[in-house]
């Protein structure tokens, strides 16, 4: 995976995210020149699984607006995801669970190619939200008492 163009930090924090797979966009011409730009926005994002085919929703790809002539393309309207049957199977049956949905991670470009990772996820509760919070900073104490430690042994 190359350098993401967008990240979702929200599904991050809002979710506890499984199983990862990776699914190419349906794009315009237009719209693969703004991502590369990085006018995309994952953060309201989610995919829906209509009928056995699996869709993008509610993801912002602001137009692109060097290059007049352009036929207006409305920047939250659904894309289709490329996966495979059996991948979207999985999915639908983990989403079929109850609690479970399926949310965009990030945007990148592969061969270039726009791909997007996406993840079947479980949402948090927000006693589960502290919790991540307290050890986050539980991590970032210790790292720091670590190199306090090691900078002090080498004098």
């Amino acid at each position: 995976m190359t350098a993401p163009v967008a990240t979702n930090r929200k599904a991050r924090y809002d979710y506890f995210l499984f199983e990862k797979y990776e699914a190419g966009i349906a794009l315009k011409g237009c719209e693969v020149k703004s991502i590369r730009e990085g006018r995309i926005n994952l953060k309201e994002s989610f995919v829906r699984i209509i009928r056995g085919e699996a869709f993008l929703m509610n993801c912002h790809i602001t137009p692109y607006s060097k290059i007049q002539g352009y036929v207006e393309i409305d920047p939250i309207r659904s894309r289709k995801l490329l996966l495979k049957k059996v991948e979207i199977a999985r999915m639908e049956g983990k989403v079929a669970q109850k609690g479970f949905s399926i949310v965009p991670v990030s945007v990148y470009f592969k061969k270039g190619r726009a791909k997007v990772e996406i993840a079947v996820a479980q949402g948090k509760k927000q006693f589960d939200k502290r919790e991540d919070i307290k050890r986050r900073i539980h991590d970032r104490e210790t790292e720091a008492a670590i190199k306090q430690h090691s900078r002090q042994s080498e004098k």
